[in-house]
């Protein structure tokens, strides 16, 4: 099994987290017992990570997309944006992580319709845009967005991609492994 720790990413040059925290609240980290949709209780308000030195290696290595690509715009930084968006390193799936307190903040200009693009380039690719908004989970395809309902840890996206009115698009549903 992959360890999503062993995966670093390099930031791009000149970007850094500033006072964006939103990765210490929209994913779940056991090893500092912090819940998703939560803020971690080691966070300090404006001043960032209170164990920072000593923060878990899963914490230590990520980076979101918009730190690693510089090609990503200002709009997309994820306190600004309020979501945290990456790549799962096995699938190459987009995953965006919203901030569930602003729940619908992906469906919004100009994030929708670039995360339609982005699906609309990925299908032929066969990877996918997973918006996740706590527990439930939504694929963002070409031409619609798809509900898939909780998505568990032994779920997974079964998908049959096919020529649709508009070009390529996909039959997606969730299957329970």
């Amino acid at each position: 099994m992959l360890d999503p720790a062993a995966i670093v990413a390099t930031p791009a040059a000149g970007r850094e987290c500033g006072p964006c925290t939103l990765c210490c609240k929209v994913y779940e980290v056991p090893a500092v017992e912090s819940p998703a949709g939560r803020w971690c209780r080691h966070l300090k308000p404006g001043a960032g990570c209170g164990i920072h030195a000593s923060r878990p290696d899963h914490c230590r290595a990520f980076h979101c997309l918009w730190m690693t690509e510089s090609w990503m715009g200002p709009e997309w930084r994820p306190d600004r944006a309020k979501m945290v968006l990456s790549l799962d390193p096995v699938t190459r799936f987009m995953n965006v992580q919203v901030d569930p307190g602003q729940a619908n903040a992906w469906k919004r200009a100009p994030y929708h319709d670039q995360l339609r693009r982005w699906a609309a380039s990925s299908l032929p690719l066969q990877r996918y845009v997973l918006v996740h908004v706590g527990s439930l989970t939504t694929v963002v395809l070409p031409d619609r967005d798809v509900p898939l309902g909780p998505f568990g840890p032994g779920d997974r996206l079964v998908a049959r991609e096919r020529m649709g009115p508009g070009g390529l698009t996909a039959d997606v549903e969730k299957v329970s492994g």
